[in-house]
């Protein structure tokens, strides 16, 4: 492993191989979304459909995946199943990253606001 200036070790290829993955499940912007709902509580596959617009077999399908990768967990409750991330690391993840890119995209957008009035 080689170290960096501030002292820090590369990573092991195992854990930059268990890295790519879980970016690589992330890489859908639908899968994204229901990270983000589920950062923010936990739901069941009905309500994540409605709250991301998507199709109830889609939602299921990218949970299972996500499920299957361990970024999202599931109990049951009665007849449903309720999901929810279960590790505060990968909430942070999303939450940082689609709060740094809504602050960026905010700028521009009122940019373009102030750019379109007469």
């Amino acid at each position: 492993m080689a170290t960096l200036a501030g002292g820090l070790e590369d990573p092991s290829a195992e854990v930059l191989t268990e890295a790519a993955a879980a970016f690589g499940l992330l890489a859908s912007a639908a899968r994204v979304h229901i990270m983000w709902a589920l950062s923010q509580g936990e739901s069941d596959v009905t309500h994540l459909a409605d709250r991301v617009g998507g199709a109830l077999p889609a939602v299921s399908q990218h949970l299972a995946k996500l499920k299957l990768a361990g970024l999202v967990r599931s109990r049951r409750e009665g007849r449903r199943q309720v999901y929810y991330v279960d590790d505060p690391d990968i909430v942070t993840v999303v939450r940082v990253m689609v709060g740094q890119l809504t602050a960026r995209t905010a700028p521009a957008a009122a940019q373009g606001a102030v750019s379109r009035r007469p």
